[in-house]
């Protein structure tokens, strides 16, 4: 169900502790809700979603999200080119638009400020709206050259993989499993996330494992350890169960955290502070988060 535009959804109740929202794309939300960017972080803020990860998929949103996170002291950034886009630029442009487009996404994850990039992704592989040929071997190339950019400067690496599990496997072992390693909106089921944790993977879920028909997404959660969990919205899409039809956002979290903390049966205060500490392992350290005007505590 595709979201209606410019229809906020309502508040959750707050969750009693914080979490962060470990995925999402404030730019693209700002178009479906129609609300400012300082209104949906403070809204996030509001109900316990106090810090954020904004997702670049293009040179143009990466370096939006880096001057975002620079001005905004409880999100932090990941830059890359994402596989969809890595095939179209190769389809419409040629080899040489990709290659261009990887050297500025390498510009932009050198960022010496540490609170500010902490991340290069999404990459990865989708299979979905790629078929086989020339877009294909562009995602591939894309996928090894942000893992080793990733590499040379200490980043975590946020993965897509949308019908392509064991190629995505099959690069990671070829290239070198990063130190960090996140699987973004994570949709294999139980046997295809063993393999992901036996890789030392974050697994991090969005509002799809709350979907009635997805039983097979919440075996997969059922075998994540606890300290190898993140939550996301993946916003402005995947808006999770009771809030299906509006855009999704940040501040739609707790839907997420609540509805795991029941199936696995922890008190939500519990999972929530795990939830915290995943996001300051999987993006290298904790970051400040809404509302606090402290440093944090490195």
């Amino acid at each position: 169900m595709r979201p209606v535009k410019d229809t906020p959804a309502p508040l959750p109740e707050a969750l009693p502790a914080p979490v962060t929202d470990s995925h999402t794309h404030l730019d693209t939300t700002v178009d479906y809700t129609g609300l400012a960017v300082d209104d949906l972080v403070n809204r996030a803020g509001s109900v316990g979603v106090t810090r954020t990860v904004q997702v670049g998929c293009d040179v143009e949103s990466s370096r939006w999200a880096v001057e975002l996170a620079a001005r905004e002291p409880s999100v932090v950034a990941t830059v890359a080119i994402h596989p969809n886009d890595a095939a179209r630029l190769v389809e419409r442009s040629g080899r040489s638009a990709l290659d261009e487009a990887l050297r500025e996404i390498e510009a932009l994850a050198a960022d010496p400020r540490a609170d500010v990039v902490r991340g290069v992704g999404e990459t990865g592989l989708d299979f979905y709206r790629t078929s086989a040929g020339r877009g294909r071997d562009a995602q591939h190339v894309a996928f090894a050259a942000h893992l080793a950019i990733a590499a040379r400067y200490d980043r975590t690496v946020v993965v897509h993989d949308r019908d392509a599990h064991r190629p995505i496997v099959d690069v990671l072992d070829a290239e070198g499993v990063p130190d960090r390693l996140v699987m973004h909106c994570f949709s294999g089921d139980a046997a295809d996330a063993r393999v992901f944790l036996d890789r030392g993977a974050w697994l991090s879920f969005p509002g799809t494992v709350t979907f009635p028909a997805n039983e097979a997404l919440r075996g997969a959660f059922d075998v994540v350890p606890l300290d190898r969990l993140l939550v996301e919205t993946d916003a402005p899409f995947l808006t999770p169960v009771p809030q299906r039809g509006w855009p999704n956002a940040g501040y739609l979290v707790p839907h997420i955290v609540r509805f795991l903390a029941e199936r696995r049966g922890v008190p939500v205060d519990e999972l929530c502070a795990v939830l915290v500490q995943n996001a300051h392992d999987a993006f290298g350290g904790p970051w400040q988060a809404w509302g606090d005007h402290s440093d944090p505590d490195l």
